[in-house]
C-alpha cells in the first residue's frame, strides 16, 4: 500500500515554495471573510428583518472572535500540531459560510460570522508552521508574506464583496466564500505537510473561557464607545468588567502549571515590547481601512468628499491591499541584513509617512491611492518582523501560541482604531441635506492620528532589546509526520 505522505513530500522536494502558497492563500480568505458584508452594512438591518443596531453585531461579532480564536489556536497548535489547526481554522470557516449563505435572520448570521471569526486563529498558526514547512532561503519571505495577509485580505476584500453584490443576491457573498474556504481546507489537507510537531500537555479551559469572556467584554466597550459614548455606563462597566476579569485570568495564568499563555514567556522584554509595538502599529493598519474609504465616498457638494461609488472606492484602495504582498520579500532581505527590530522601526516609520502624506494630499483619489500604498508598504515591513521577533525569543514549543498573542495585540490596536476613527468623524460635523457629515478638519485629525500611532510604534520598537534566548531547533523542514514517527521510536510512544 503506497504511503499517503509520499505525494506531498515529492511536491514539497519539487515545489518548496507550495506550502508558502496554499498557506498565505488561506491567509489571504480568512482575513477576506471579515470585509465581506462592509459594501451593505448600511443594509443588513432590512436584509435581516432586524434593526439596524441589532444588525451592526454581525460586523462587531466577527471581530470579536477573531480576537479570541488567535491565541486560543495558538495554543491548540502547540498542542496538538499546527498542520492539524489549519485543517480545522479551514473547516470551520467553510462551515460558518455555507450557514450566512443559508441565512435570512439575524441569530443564524450571527453565529455563521462568530464562527468565521474564530477561523482567524489560521493566519497565526500558519506563521508559526513557516520555519517547519520552508527551506531557510523562504522562511523570511514566508513569514513577511503570511503577515501580510492581514492587512491584503482586508483592503481587496472591499472592492471584491462590492462587485459580488451588484445586481446579485447578497447571499452570493457568503457562497463564494464558501467556494474559496473549501479550497483551502483541500489545499492544507493535501499540500501542507504533516509535519511532527506537537508537544504534550493539556489545555486550559478555565484560562481559554476566562480569556475570552474578558476579552469580548472589553472589546466590547472599545467598539461600541462611538455609539455609546466614552462615558456612558454600559461602555465603562463593559471595559472595567473585561479589565478585571482578565486581571484575575492573569492571575489563574501564572498559578497553572500548563497556562493558555505562559505569561511569564510573554513578559520577556523583547516579547513584550513587541507585543506593545503591535498595537500601536495595529491602530497604524486600521486607521487608513476606515477614514479613505469615507473621504472617498463622500458627496463632492461638501467641497472636499470626492464623490466615488462603493466600488470605486474599493478599487482605489485594492493596490494599497496588494502593495503589503509585494513588499514581503523586501522586508523578509531587510530582517537578514539590518535585523527584525530596525526592520519593525523602518516599517512603522514608512507607515506614519503614508499618513503625513494623506494629511496633506486629499484632494483627489489618486493622492489618497498613493497615500495609502506608501502606508501598506510600512504595514507589509512591519508586520513580518513582529512574529521574527515573538518567534526568535520564545521556545519553538510556545511559537504558535506566542504568535497569536502578537495577533491579539494587533487587533486591539485595529478595534481601538476604528472606535477612535468613529469618534473623531463624528464630533465634527456639518450638515448636508437631513445628513451630518465629518468635517475636512475631522479627516484631517484622523490621518494625523494615524500618523503619531505608527510614530509611537517606532519610539517603542527602538526599546525592544537583543534576542535573549535560544529557539529550539524546528523540526527538518518537509519532514512528514509518519516519517519522522518512524525515525523517532521514542517519541512516537510518547505521542
Amino acid at each position: 500500500m503506497a504511503d499517503s505522505t509520499a505525494v506531498p513530500t515529492r511536491l514539497l522536494r519539487e515545489h518548496p515554495a507550495l506550502p508558502v502558497v496554499v498557506l498565505c492563500f488561506g491567509g489571504l480568505v480568512a482575513a477576506l471573510t471579515q470585509t465581506l458584508l462592509i459594501p451593505i452594512q448600511g443594509e443588513l438591518g432590512l436584509l435581516l428583518g432586524t434593526s439596524q443596531a441589532n444588525a451592526a453585531w454581525v460586523i462587531t461579532i466577527t471581530l470579536l472572535a477573531g480576537a479570541v480564536a488567535m491565541p486560543v489556536a495558538g495554543r491548540l497548535a502547540d498542542l496538538f500540531g499546527k498542520q492539524r489547526i489549519i485543517v480545522a481554522s479551514a473547516a470551520l470557516l467553510l462551515v460558518a459560510s455555507v450557514i450566512c449563505a443559508l441565512s435570512d435572520s439575524l441569530a443564524p448570521m450571527l453565529v455563521g460570522r462568530a464562527l468565521q471569526g474564530l477561523s482567524m486563529g489560521f493566519i497565526p498558526v500558519g506563521i508559526s508552521l513557516m520555519r517547519e514547512v520552508t527551506p531557510p532561503r523562504l522562511t523570511g519571505t514566508g513569514i513577511a508574506a503570511m503577515s501580510a495577509t492581514l492587512g491584503v485580505g482586508g483592503a481587496i476584500g472591499l472592492p471584491l464583496s462590492a462587485w459580488i453584490v451588484e445586481g446579485r443576491d447578497w447571499h452570493t457573498l457568503f457562497w463564494v466564500a464558501a467556494g474559496l474556504a473549501a479550497l483551502v481546507l483541500l489545499s492544507a489537507w493535501f499540500l501542507v505537510p504533516h509535519v511532527r510537531d506537537a508537544a504534550p500537555g493539556r489545555f486550559d479551559v478555565v484560562g481559554a473561557v476566562g480569556l475570552s469572556v474578558g476579552l469580548v467584554s472589553f472589546l466590547i466597550g472599545i467598539s461600541k464607545a462611538s455609539t455609546w459614548g466614552w462615558t456612558d455606563p454600559k461602555t465603562l462597566g463593559a471595559m472595567v468588567a473585561g479589565l478585571l476579569v482578565l486581571l484575575a485570568w492573569g492571575f489563574h495564568q501564572v498559578r497553572t502549571d500548563q497556562p493558555l499563555v505562559d505569561l511569564r514567556t510573554t513578559a520577556r522584554l523583547p516579547v513584550l515590547m513587541t507585543n506593545i509595538a503591535a498595537v500601536a502599529v495595529g491602530f497604524g493598519m486600521m486607521a487608513q481601512a476606515i477614514v479613505v474609504p469615507q473621504l472617498l465616498e463622500l458627496p463632492e457638494i461638501t467641497g472636499y468628499g470626492l464623490g466615488q461609488s462603493i466600488l470605486a472606492a474599493g478599487l482605489w484602495m485594492a493596490p494599497s491591499g496588494l502593495m503589503m504582498l509585494l513588499f514581503a520579500p523586501v522586508s523578509a532581505r531587510l530582517i537578514r541584513t539590518i535585523g527584525a527590530k530596525r526592520t519593525l522601526m523602518v516599517g512603522a516609520t514608512v507607515l506614519g509617512s503614508g499618513y503625513v502624506l494623506g494629511f496633506f494630499l486629499m484632494s483627489a483619489p489618486w493622492q489618497l491611492m498613493v497615500a495609502c500604498i506608501v502606508a501598506s508598504a510600512g504595514v507589509g515591513i512591519g508586520y513580518a518582523a513582529m512574529p521574527t521577533l515573538i518567534m526568535d525569543n520564545v521556545p519553538m514549543t510556545e511559537a504558535a501560541s506566542a504568535v497569536g498573542v502578537n495577533g491579539l495585540m494587533r487587533s486591539i490596536g485595529t478595534t481601538t482604531a476604528a472606535a477612535v476613527m468613529a469618534t473623531v468623524l463624528t464630533s465634527s460635523t456639518m450638515q448636508v441635506g437631513d445628513f451630518a457629515l465629518p468635517t475636512e478638519s475631522a479627516f484631517r485629525w484622523c490621518f494625523g492620528l494615524g500618523a503619531l500611532a505608527a510614530f509611537l510604534g517606532v519610539a517603542i520598537a527602538a526599546f525592544i532589546p537583543r534576542r535573549e534566548t535560544t529557539v529550539t531547533e524546528p523540526v527538518a523542514p518537509g519532514v512528514p509526520e509518519a516519517q519522522s514517527s518512524q525515525s523517532d521510536p521514542a517519541a512516537h510512544a510518547q505521542r
